[in-house]
């Protein structure tokens, strides 16, 4: 079951990735990853699975690890519907700072794909969404690094003001792009 794999949001790295998924009267198949698939398209190899559940407003991020243990993310919102955001850290690229923004949601087989250099988040934008991302790395909270979510330089259009959203006060308490510690 071929994927597709297209460049998105005009960030060098970023891929919207497509599955086929079969339906019938009894609910539906559908292959998420292929490491075969995977390495033809040049990706690297995914090491640990993970899911996280959110109520509606939630907002996680903007998160990344740093070098030597930075991380790719493939992300897909198994249960519910997502907005999900990037930003470009990486210091040398032409779209440093700037971000993208992608809704994903349970129905067909879509994906994100987000390289190591990017910080990512996302929030709930049905009454629960369940995500599960798979990343190129172990987690290690030596190098857990963040930016916040809001932070006016990204121009990120989240769905639900400062106000509104719930988040956490490690969150919250993020640096802006500007402070963050950033070796890319």
């Amino acid at each position: 079951m071929p994927f597709s794999f297209t460049p998105y949001g005009g960030l060098e790295g970023l891929l919207l990735i497509e599955g086929q998924a079969f339906s019938d009267t009894r609910g539906f198949f559908m292959e998420s990853y292929r490491a075969d698939e995977w390495a033809q398209a040049g990706l690297p190899p995914l090491l640990q699975d993970n899911l996280s559940r959110s109520k509606r407003g939630t907002v996680r991020g903007l998160h990344y690890q740093i070098p030597p243990k930075a991380v790719g993310k493939l992300v897909r919102c198994a249960r519910g519907r997502i907005f999900d955001a990037v930003v470009d850290l990486r210091r040398k690229s032409p779209t440093f700072g700037k971000s993208a923004s992608i809704e994903l949601d349970d129905s067909g087989n879509r994906m994100f794909w987000v390289p190591a250099g990017f910080a990512h988040g996302f929030c709930a934008l049905s009454e629960s969404a369940d995500v599960a991302y798979k990343v190129t790395g172990y987690w290690s909270k030596d190098v857990d690094r963040g930016i916040r979510w809001n932070d006016p330089a990204l121009g990120i259009q989240w769905p639900f003001s400062a106000a509104e959203a719930i988040v956490t006060s490690k969150d919250a308490e993020l640096p802006l792009l500007s402070n963050a510690d950033n070796p890319f």
